[in-house]
């Protein structure tokens, strides 16, 4: 496709806002690719794109009225911008189809999960036919990996496994949107990786709606613990994590794989959404309290420096004092090192929105306040046995918001533990440092001395080529570990 101009023929230029979960993020690097391919520029900060895409969640209560009220706001600076244009995309695109444009007829794009391959033509279209574009497939086009990228960070990369979900969450309507699953072959996956890795990455992330069910769609069920082991082979590749797995398919041989394999990361995002039996079966959940334990008790087991992390519902319909007692006995037993907490709210077209014993507000945030306050407790304790540690940290850009006041750095430890560290000019993102931890907050640790060793990768190379063109145009909602600023009222799709 031609580059796409204005009337003083410059290259028009795009932002793309980004909601939800991991596979949105890595959705929106896709249509960051898509866009620059066909000649888009990513707008300067704080400049008006010509250009705005809105890559929605639907599984959030408020996902509707966020969406509704960013369009609102944009109205007014669409009709001081000639040209302009505005697409929507995301889950919610594919839920809601021709209400977004219905409600604001002032958009331009509407494009569903299934086919984001399509924006740069449907932007187009819109442009020279001047009404708006509704396109929503009901199955998958092209896997999303096959796509142009313009990946966020030089120096970690989403490595998408497969797409959609075999599941029957009642809580979740994320399968209805993003479809069955759908499995890449091992040999594509490896491909990808190597070929980031010779661009300079140095972790990269393993993605799937339900991550260690890969291999379903072609009958091999030890086929994730095997691609494990075949990332474990890919020279310069330091560091692997994979998100998120299901307890239901969470096997011996992945714990195996994990142990055995040096450069899979000692960490795991586990969810458990609620600790009572009675509950996980109305939830569709199949597992119960007892094997979750198990599976947490063999981790440790075989990994005992592993950070597990975890997603938890309170409130589903019908849960009682006693129910949510034995999530607490559960978050008490695992002894998680942070977990996403979420507050039950009616999704409509889920099966839990029609169910009898709906708990009210009042005793779901009376819930959520205590099992914050212990995950908080736990968390701390957790991070205080770091004090004294000497840790390997990956320097990430962006992580510490406070680094300029603190004149600190941030990254990761390999457990995935946030580390701000002294500052060291020799360090760029990207690189890896040795710290001693000296301090332990419940969200972070702190290693206030001197960087013990610098060690320059050529994934810091990488950002020093980035640096010349600095990333911007798309603003990622990613949640956080812990009591969020707003609170969330809608479990996570996983």
């Amino acid at each position: 496709m031609n580059a796409p101009t204005t009337f003083d023929d410059r290259a028009r230029t795009y932002e793309i806002r980004t909601y939800g979960c991991q596979m949105n993020v890595h959705d929106s690097e896709r249509l960051a690719g898509l866009l620059e391919d066909a000649g888009y520029a990513r707008a300067d900060e704080g400049a008006t794109p010509d250009v705005v895409v809105f890559n929605t969640c639907a599984v959030r209560e408020n996902a509707d009225n966020r969406l509704y009220g960013n369009l609102g706001h944009l109205r007014p600076v669409k009709e001081s911008h000639d040209g302009m244009q505005i697409a929507v995309g995301g889950c919610l695109a594919q839920k809601d189809r021709d209400t977004i444009v219905d409600r604001a007829p002032w958009v331009d794009v509407v494009f569903g999960t299934h086919n984001i391959g399509s924006l740069p033509v449907l932007l187009e279209r819109a442009r020279v036919q001047r009404e708006a574009q509704v396109e929503i497939k009901e199955s998958l086009e092209a896997f999303p990996s096959t796509l142009p990228t313009r990946r966020e960070s030089p120096y970690a990369a989403w490595v998408s496994i497969s797409v959609g979900c075999n599941n029957t969450c009642t809580f979740c309507i994320v399968p209805s949107l993003r479809g069955k699953e759908t499995d890449r072959r091992p040999g594509e996956i490896l491909a990808e990786v190597e070929a980031l890795v010779a661009e300079g990455v140095l972790e990269i992330t393993l993605l799937g709606q339900n991550v260690n069910s890969y291999g379903a769609e072609f009958g091999d069920r030890s086929a994730f613990a095997g691609l494990l082991r075949a990332c474990g082979e890919v020279k310069g590749l330091e560091r692997v994590r994979f998100t998120s797995p299901h307890p239901r398919d969470f096997t011996d041989d992945v714990i195996a794989a994990m142990a055995e394999t040096p450069n899979v990361m000692p960490s795991l995002h586990m969810p458990l959404q609620s600790g009572s039996d009675r509950v996980l079966k109305a939830m569709r959940r199949s597992y119960r309290q007892e094997r979750y334990l198990g599976i947490i008790e063999r981790v440790r087991a075989a990994i005992p420096d592993a950070a597990i992390t975890t997603d938890i519902i309170v409130g589903f319909p019908g849960e009682t004092d006693e129910d949510f007692e034995q999530t607490l006995h559960v978050v008490r037993e695992a002894r998680f090192s942070g977990a996403f907490t979420f507050q039950y709210s009616k999704r409509p077209g889920t099966p839990a929105a029609t169910m009898d014993g709906q708990v009210s507000k009042e005793v779901v945030r009376e819930r959520y306040d205590r099992l914050v306050a212990l995950q908080e407790e736990i968390s701390w304790a957790e991070n205080k046995k770091q004090v004294g540690r000497t840790l390997e940290v990956l320097v990430a850009e962006g992580e510490g918001r406070k680094d300029d006041r603190t004149h600190r750095m941030s990254g990761r430890a390999p457990d995935n533990r946030l580390v701000h560290f002294t500052a060291e000019e020799t360090a760029r993102p990207g690189d890896v440092v040795t710290v001693d931890v000296t301090y332990a907050a419940p969200h972070h640790l702190v290693a206030d001395g001197p960087v013990r060793h610098v060690r320059r990768t050529p994934a810091g190379d990488a950002w020093e080529r980035r640096v010349a063109e600095p990333a911007k145009g798309v603003s990622l909602g990613m949640p956080t570990i812990g009591r969020p600023k707003e609170t969330p009222t809608a479990p996570s799709c996983r």
